[in-house]
Parts: C-alpha cells; sequence; structure tokens
C-alpha cells in the first residue's frame, strides 16, 4: 500500500485491518434484536450526555457547525480498528516522510521496505486486535476529515463504519464501541441503562473539550508532530542510544515503568529510545492528556448522581476492575503497552482537576482553557496550587 504521497508506507495498513480482523475475539453473544436497542440507546445517551456536560462543566462548543462536524459513531470491534488505522496514518505521516527520504538513498529500499512494511503490518494488526476489546469509548482527535464513513455492508447493517482514508485531517469523532460496553456491563453485573449513559458521560466530556476549545487539537497535533519529527530513523544511533542508557543503568535490564527496589520508578524502554526534545515533548503531551483524561472522570462523576441513580455502585466496581486488569497476560501486556501510564493519567489529571475547583470553583477551573499557556505542566499536574498561584488566580 501506498502513503497519500505516492511513496512507500511504513505499514500495510490493510494488512494490519485484516489481521486485526481476523484476530479479534467475538463480542458478548446478543440477539439481533438486543444489538439494534443497545445502539439505539447509545446513541439517546450520547444526544442526553452532551447537553449534561455543558451544563456542568459550562463549556460550550465555539459553533454549532463545528460540533456537527465531530460525529457520534457507534461501532463494533472491527469499526473500531478501521477508524484507529484511519488516525494513525494521518498521525505519521511526519514519520513517514523522513522514511521515504531515507530509502531514496538506499540501494535495496524497495525489496526491505515490502518486506518491513508487511511485517509491520501484522504486528500492528497484531496490537489494534488486542486494544479493540479495552476500549468502551474514544474520542479520536486525529480522525481523518469527511467523508468518515463507508456505505454500510447491507441496508440493515447496525454498526457505523469507518472508512480507512487517507483524505487528511479533520475536525475529530467520538467512538463507542457497543460490544464491550455490554461486555463489561455484564462484568460488572449493573443496570446496563445506567452504565451506559455513564460511559458516554465520560466520552462526550471530551468531545466537548475540543469542540468548545478551537486551538487545542491543533495544539495536540503539532505536539505529536514535533514529537514524531525528533525521531531518529537511523538504525545505528537508535543503536548508540540503547548502549547508552545500558550503561546508565549499570548494565540492569530496563523496566517497564514501574518500581524498582529503592522505590524510584524505573527507566522505560519507550524512555530509552527518546532524545532530550522528545522526552520535554512528552511531558508537556502528558500533561494535558492528564488533564482532559482527569476532567472527564471529575465531570463523568459530578453529573452522574444527578442522572445516574447507581453511579456509586459504578463507580465502584468500575475502579476495581481498572486496578486489578483481567488476568496476569492483560496485566503484562498493559504495562508494555503504556496503559499503565493511561490509568494513572485519570488519577493524577483528577486530582489536580478537583484540587483547582475546591480552591477557585469551576469558573476559575475553566481558565485552563484560555491558550496553550495556561494549560497545566507536568509538575502542575500534581501541584494545583501552583497552578492556582500561576494562572487560575
Amino acid at each position: 500500500m501506498t502513503s497519500a504521497s505516492g511513496g512507500a508506507d511504513m505499514v500495510d495498513w490493510n494488512l494490519a485491518v485484516a489481521t486485526a480482523t481476523r484476530l479479534v475475539r467475538p463480542g458478548p453473544e446478543v440477539s439481533r434484536a438486543e444489538a439494534a436497542a443497545v445502539v439505539a440507546e447509545l446513541r439517546r445517551h450520547a444526544l442526553e450526555a452532551e447537553e449534561h456536560v455543558r451544563e456542568f462543566t459550562g463549556m460550550r462548543s465555539s459553533s454549532l457547525a463545528e460540533a456537527a462536524a465531530t460525529p457520534v459513531l457507534i461501532v463494533d470491534r472491527p469499526g473500531w480498528v478501521r477508524a484507529n488505522v484511519a488516525g494513525f496514518r494521518t498521525v505519521v505521516q511526519p514519520l513517514v516522510e523522513k522514511l521515504q527520504a531515507r530509502r531514496a538513498n538506499s540501494a535495496t529500499a524497495g525489496v526491505l521496505g515490502t518486506v518491513g512494511e508487511k511485517a509491520t503490518g501484522i504486528e500492528v494488526g497484531a496490537l489494534l486486535a488486542f486494544l479493540s476489546t479495552k476500549v468502551l469509548g474514544q474520542y479520536e482527535t486525529f480522525a481523518p476529515a469527511e467523508p468518515s464513513l463507508e456505505a454500510p455492508d447491507s441496508p440493515a447493517a447496525l454498526f457505523d463504519k469507518p472508512r480507512l482514508g487517507p483524505e487528511g485531517p479533520g475536525p475529530g469523532r467520538l467512538l463507542l464501541v457497543a460490544p464491550n460496553i455490554v461486555h463489561v456491563e455484564r462484568e460488572l453485573d449493573v443496570d446496563p441503562a445506567d452504565f451506559r449513559l455513564w460511559v458516554c458521560l465520560h466520552e462526550e466530556t471530551h468531545r466537548t473539550q475540543f469542540t468548545a476549545v478551537p486551538w487545542l487539537r491543533d495544539h495536540i497535533q503539532s505536539e505529536v508532530q514535533s514529537f514524531l519529527a525528533e525521531t531518529d530513523v537511523d538504525p545505528g544511533a537508535l543503536l548508540d542510544r540503547l548502549r547508552d542508557a545500558a550503561g546508565t543503568l549499570g548494565g540492569s535490564l530496563p523496566g517497564l515503568g514501574g518500581r524498582g527496589e529503592s522505590g524510584q520508578t524505573s527507566t522505560g524502554l519507550l524512555e530509552i529510545v527518546q532524545s532530550p526534545a522528545q522526552r520535554e515533548i512528552l511531558g508537556r503531551l502528558t500533561a494535558v492528556m492528564s488533564l482532559l483524561e482527569g476532567h472527564a472522570d471529575v465531570v463523568m462523576d459530578g453529573v452522574g448522581p444527578a442522572v445516574v441513580p447507581s453511579v456509586a455502585e459504578i463507580r465502584e466496581k468500575f475502579q476495581q476492575r481498572r486496578d486489578r486488569g483481567a488476568n496476569r497476560l492483560d496485566l503484562v501486556l498493559r504495562r508494555l503497552l503504556g496503559m499503565d501510564a493511561k490509568l494513572r493519567q485519570y488519577q493524577d489529571g483528577a486530582v489536580f482537576v478537583r484540587g483547582v475547583v475546591e480552591r477557585v470553583g469551576m469558573e476559575g477551573f475553566n481558565r485552563v482553557w484560555t491558550s496553550p499557556n495556561t494549560l497545566p505542566t507536568k509538575e502542575e499536574i500534581h501541584d494545583p496550587a501552583a497552578w492556582v498561584a500561576r494562572v487560575g488566580r
């Protein structure tokens, strides 16, 4: 498969989708009538959640047209895979261009490039097959531009079918993964209607964040592209960096973001292959993602008691599920894929948001959305008072 610019791509994206679709586990058993009812209810809850979130946060979309341009899609697991492949193709373009330039000077680039793209396509497909069973909902910041949907496979198709692209960057879209929502509500043994609305409140908060703050998407995209532009595609340079890291660690095997005997956080594999500039960018991205995730958790719990009767039971059971993971393999994969870091973002960000709101109220907190300069730093996420002292008053 070729990229939008006509050169070789890093990943055979069609093969990635085919691999993920073949490997993905089936969702929970439901009748067609039950599946149709779930899809319809999620669409209703998404609309209902939008108004609840706006009323609680005081955030409004900058324009009705912009809000309408960020659709809510109800997808199955293969649909989630297709949507994310389209997003990946959009976001990794700077890296593709660097590889294209490097291959142009290599005599073996054609053969090795084709083999590498197919191997990476299989790897990406296997990864997406695993992740597609874990995600309840997702605001896809880097969704391709419209048209974002393919024609349904049949007039009776239940789920939205995202296009693979590439059409270039678009305004974003919200995905709700219906089979996973049903799976978790059954596993937790909670009220289905309450759980579905509770999930929609969290995901709709993300949609509101991006539609009400016009500069936010461009800011994050700029940071991600800067991070990718700093990536060194020279294998020799990468090997040197790994050797330096091994020497710094005294010959010990790098950790995966856990804690060593001293109690200090061990060096993660991702951190080892980063340049100093990338670490700085990643620090800023970590802070803003912690803010977004924590804010969504706070809104979900703030709105919940008024509109979700069993919210206390849902929160308790869901948090227990988050903490323990599904099984030992699941715990290992969560660490390898950085999903543990994602859980810390929920926790750290929620502590920050609550700390700021306690000091200056929701209106004072909303100053965080004024500009990139008012976003919390990585240090301020752990010190709400410092952000209030700098911005919040």
